[in-house]
């Protein structure tokens, strides 16, 4: 049985494996040249500051961080729709399982076998391509504090592996009950987006609860914040220590008071340059107050993450299994 499934997906796995060696090598020649750069930076800044060495560092090697960052991101959806949905839709499309089911080995085991090479194919394929993106550019991610960032922590560490399991038992589940491959690989892509969208937006904020603290905005950190509005709101926060912003205020004064209305403020943003604007900001004093998830629990996320996915992965798997119980062709 497993010898007739290798044969039936063969050409899958072998241009995967191919895909899957080539995205290897580039990570090793690019995790290679951004270790050795990150070193150079910390021993020619040593015993001085480093922002903006590090930083510079950061905007090197930012684009490929991020492009392979998505890359892994919608490599679970590819494997659960290229891989997974075929893997029934397609038997019973050309009735093969007729001629499976009419033989010794059970219709039971005859998918447990089916997703046990394909599902775990392609999972352990994500993991190790996961592993060397998470070695290649952790001091990227470490420099830039964005672990949790919705893209970053959804392509490294544990949740693409746990995502992968996931998409590819899906594809075919969904294929035993469509019983048609396209059909099955568009609800698979469909199901995968709502995930990719709603977990990290309704979900993974309440893994565990939020902590509420304040947040001096000094010169460094105004300057690399993403927005400032005309009345003091702002986005694109980055806390030193790559905790998660969840939620930001609006700039406070010492007092704990809205600085948007004020003189001095509406002066800073009128008549300050944008490499002014920091220091004139800064030099009052003012600070935010953030929810945040510490940076601390990002491993504990990965977890709860992965762990809910595994239940997802195992509930697929038994619709799947009381799907095949009841067919009669």
């Amino acid at each position: 049985m497993i010898w007739l499934t290798w044969r039936q997906f063969r050409t899958q796995a072998l241009i995967g494996l191919a895909a899957l060696l080539l995205l290897a090598g580039y990570l090793l020649l690019l995790g290679l040249d951004v270790h050795r750069a990150h070193q150079d930076v910390l021993a020619h800044c040593a015993g001085r500051d480093c922002a903006g060495p590090l930083g510079a560092f950061a905007d090197r090697y930012r684009l490929r961080a991020d492009l392979l960052g998505y890359l892994l991101l919608v490599l679970p959806a590819v494997l659960g729709v290229f891989c997974g949905a075929p893997l029934i839709a397609r038997e019973f499309e050309a009735g093969t399982h007729r001629l499976v089911w009419n033989q010794s080995i059970t219709r039971r085991r005859w998918l447990a076998v089916k997703l046990t090479v394909v599902a775990g194919g392609c999972t352990l394929a994500v993991a190790f391509a996961a592993l060397l993106l998470g070695w290649a550019t952790g001091p990227v991610l470490a420099v830039e504090g964005a672990r949790f960032e919705p893209v970053a922590f959804a392509s490294h560490g544990l949740a693409p592996v746990a995502c992968t399991a996931f998409t590819s038992v899906l594809g075919a589940t969904l294929g035993l009950h469509l019983r048609r491959t396209v059909p099955a690989m568009a609800a698979t892509l469909a199901v995968f987006t709502v995930l990719q969208l709603a977990v990290p937006a309704f979900v993974r904020p309440h893994y565990q609860a939020p902590e509420r603290t304040r947040v001096q905005l000094t010169a460094p950190i105004v300057a690399n914040l993403g927005k400032i509005g005309t009345y003091g709101d702002i986005g694109g926060l980055r806390v030193p220590g790559g905790p998660w912003v969840i939620d930001t205020s609006a700039i406070l004064d010492e007092a704990g008071a809205p600085v948007g209305h004020t003189d001095w403020f509406q002066d800073c943003m009128d008549h300050s340059s944008l490499t002014d604007l920091p220091r004139c900001l800064a030099d009052h004093r003012i600070h935010v107050e953030i929810t945040q998830q510490p940076a601390a629990r990002y491993w504990t996320f990965q977890a709860v993450e992965s762990a809910l996915f595994a239940l997802l992965t195992a509930a697929t798997a038994i619709l799947a299994v009381r799907r095949l119980r009841t067919r009669a062709d």
